[in-house]
């Protein structure tokens, strides 16, 4: 997939604003992320009051390169050493114990930190150019579906960033894998763009990716990577009539069709045919959602893949999309 050609300039312009305790959007090979200096308590607060994310969130710290791991954390065991050394820079995100260089204020006030090396062009030659680490989570309203363009950013965030650095879409579409790496027996705490599959080459071992777990990290909250319309999950054999059941009760409907029904005629306001591979249904997943709210479908009517490689971390948003919404 074709990049935007990003200059020298732009990176000195945004190293600059985050010197200066500004906000800049920054691409990912995962999804656009809304960034602040990682030390600077001010800057980081303004991510959490632009989002309005509540501040007991922890912010992933994006770095420069594995080098620069010991600056930012307390103590690596080997098994996230062997982790960092296969993955990064890449979709994958290492939870480790704090250093004291890294503010409360960036960890939502644990004693852990997330940490990760983006695997994107653009985000590396801004942490060069910045020279230190970047807190950021995805650059959009908190809870509502993330930004694989920067104009998904501009869209929903507008004056609230002072800077925006657009490399293009994003390649893999979903966020970072999460990994409890505090112990030797590490736990998946969010799937994402690296599988358990490959994490389990690696490691030698299974995994663990609890329903729910103790150690606070993005993207838990019950409704989360929500478009504007309700989301609703059946198997994918039922999507057909489910949505044209809706259809015919006054909703306007919106339908992700499963690859195996492609072609199948649906009675519905929108529909959007599903890519059979989970990797170009990944990086396509929230841009479909978006497409669906931008023509005014009230109710999205999808199925889940095989949680099997990608197909799990689709599952994962999927299911947090449908989630409760907050009342009141």
């Amino acid at each position: 997939m074709a990049r935007v050609r990003t200059t020298s300039i732009a990176i000195e312009k945004a190293a600059g604003v985050l010197r200066e305790g500004g906000l800049v959007a920054l691409p990912t090979e995962t999804v656009y992320g809304l960034g602040a200096n990682a030390e600077d308590s001010a800057a980081v607060a303004r991510i959490f009051q632009v989002k309005g994310r509540p501040p007991s969130h922890p912010l992933i710290v994006h770095i420069g390169g594995a080098e620069h791991l010991d600056a930012w954390v307390e103590d690596v065991p080997a098994t996230a050493r062997l982790l960092a050394e296969h993955f990064w820079p890449g979709p994958l995100t290492l939870v480790l114990r704090r250093s004291r260089r890294v503010p409360l204020e960036t960890t939502g006030g644990l004693e852990t930190v997330a940490v990760r090396v983006p695997d994107h062009p653009v985000a590396l030659a801004l942490l060069s150019a910045f020279g230190g680490g970047v807190a950021a989570p995805s650059a959009n309203r908190f809870g509502s579906v993330s930004p694989t363009t920067a104009d998904h950013v501009r869209a929903e965030l507008g004056d609230g960033v002072d800077y925006v650095l657009d490399g293009g879409p994003c390649e893999v579409g979903v966020e970072s894998t999460i990994v409890d790496a505090t112990g030797e027996t590490p736990t998946i705490l969010r799937p994402g763009g690296v599988t358990r599959e490959d994490l389990e080459a690696v490691l030698g071992r299974p995994l663990a990716v609890p329903k729910t777990s103790p150690v606070r990290v993005p993207g838990q909250h019950p409704s989360h990577y929500a478009p504007r319309a309700r989301v609703v999950l059946v198997e994918p054999e039922k999507v057909v009539a489910e949505a044209e059941r809706a259809q015919e009760l006054g909703h306007q409907v919106g339908v992700l069709l499963p690859a195996a029904f492609a072609g199948a005629p649906v009675k519905a306001h929108a529909v959007v045919p599903v890519p059979a591979s989970s990797a170009a249904y990944a990086r396509a997943l929230y841009g479909f959602l978006r497409e669906l709210d931008q023509r005014g479908c009230d109710l999205i009517v999808a199925s889940l893949p095989a949680e099997e490689e990608l197909g799990l971390a689709i599952a994962n948003r999927l299911r947090r999309a449908a989630g409760p919404r907050p009342t009141g």
